[in-house]
């Protein structure tokens, strides 16, 4: 009588899996929002994904500390951080070939326009030239290696700048900061990497996208971080500019996902990314002011200094292209994107209070 084979049977889903290595991902600015999102879309994955960070005397983690993990726990740190900055194309080429990235973000960036009016030298060289050192790193890796590597680079709606909207991928661009025209520069640079090498590589068009993670000093988050303190006492005046500019405004978290689909596709193309909803300035402060019962007027005053150089009137999406051809869209509205940010910054703002009562803050209150 033959024995019976008493061996666990394996799974062959399972055993796949286990011998399908990781994708691997490089991350540049990964300690923003987008790339904050985008490296919890690429983990929920079962992506290893690196970081390149720039050095500075204070950490700037905050958005990713949720999700570090010490690399000493080999096993369980799948995001690894990395000293490099888009100024060093040495770092830049170091990095590539040391950790064989199946897949390029370059998300880093002087992303705000305003301040791009005060550094444009800087901008450009960090934006444009920065896009074309990256993008030439990664063409001579696969060309020494013969390897296959998809690369994606963040673009801007604010390149189309004064062209009326709706703006889709054929929309000419017009571009009215310097940063816009870095960002115009970096697609360009895009292009012609795919055209001239062969190589991979997509533009995502993406229109202004927010959450609560959007750094302080960008309206959005600079409206709900103020009404938090307004709300609880601990500020009374907010200082804005134009309220007439009008935005086509996202979730962050629903745009990343557009970016990953886009190295997805058989073929490497350019996208717009967007609600094709537009709202002005004095709406968003409406509904996120409505939302915790306060009228705008009694705290918004108006300062010249905040107004831009030269002023981008209008931008509204055309996202038709990403609809079709990566099944994406947007999950989260504007009213849900404000309300998602108002709550989140109100929460920041009533520990602020209790800090405050007890002395160990000062309030620092505005006028």
């Amino acid at each position: 009588m033959a024995s019976e084979n008493t061996e666990p049977r394996s799974d062959p889903a399972t055993a796949a899996a286990e011998e399908t290595p990781r994708k691997i991902a490089l991350v540049t600015g990964i300690t923003g929002q987008d790339g904050s999102y985008l490296t919890e879309l690429l983990l929920s994955k079962g992506y290893e994904v690196h970081g390149l960070i720039r050095r500075s005397s204070n950490f700037n983690t905050q958005r990713i500390n949720h999700i570090y993990i010490d690399p000493h726990n080999a096993d369980k740190a799948l995001m690894k951080l990395h000293y490099a900055d888009l100024t060093d194309a040495s770092s830049l080429r170091r990095w590539i070939d040391v950790i064989k990235p199946d897949e390029v973000y370059n998300l880093a960036a002087q992303s705000h326009v305003a301040v791009s009016f005060e550094i444009p030298d800087y901008t450009a060289d960090v934006v444009a030239t920065g896009a074309l050192r990256l993008l030439e790193a990664v063409r001579s890796h696969i060309v020494d290696s013969g390897r296959t590597v998809k690369y994606y680079q963040a673009g801007s709606s604010e390149m189309f700048g004064a062209t009326p909207p709706p703006q889709a991928e054929t929309t000419p661009f017009h571009p009215r900061s310097p940063y816009a025209a870095s960002k115009v520069a970096a697609h360009w640079y895009t292009v012609n990497y795919r055209e001239a090498y062969g190589l991979f590589a997509c533009n995502g068009i993406l229109f202004n996208h927010e959450s609560p993670r959007r750094g302080e000093n960008f309206v959005t988050r600079k409206i709900t971080r103020a009404l938090g303190r307004i709300k609880v006492g601990l500020q009374r005046k907010l200082f804005l500019g134009n309220l007439k500019a009008s935005r086509d405004w996202g979730f962050a978290g629903d745009y990343v996902e557009a970016m990953w689909m886009m190295l997805q596709q058989e073929k490497a193309d350019d996208y717009v990314v967007a609600t094709e909803e537009s709202h002005t300035v004095e709406e968003f402060l409406e509904v996120s002011f409505g939302y915790l019962g306060l009228n705008w007027k009694d705290h918004v005053e108006i300062d010249k200094r905040y107004f831009r150089p030269s002023e981008v009137d209008n931008l509204k999406g055309d996202a038709s292209k990403a609809k079709e051809v990566l099944g994406w869209k947007p999950k989260v509205g504007f009213e849900k994107l404000v309300k998602m940010m108002v709550d989140e910054d109100l929460a920041i703002a009533k520990r602020e209070k209790v800090l405050v009562d007890a002395g160990y803050m000062d309030a620092q209150q505005q006028p």
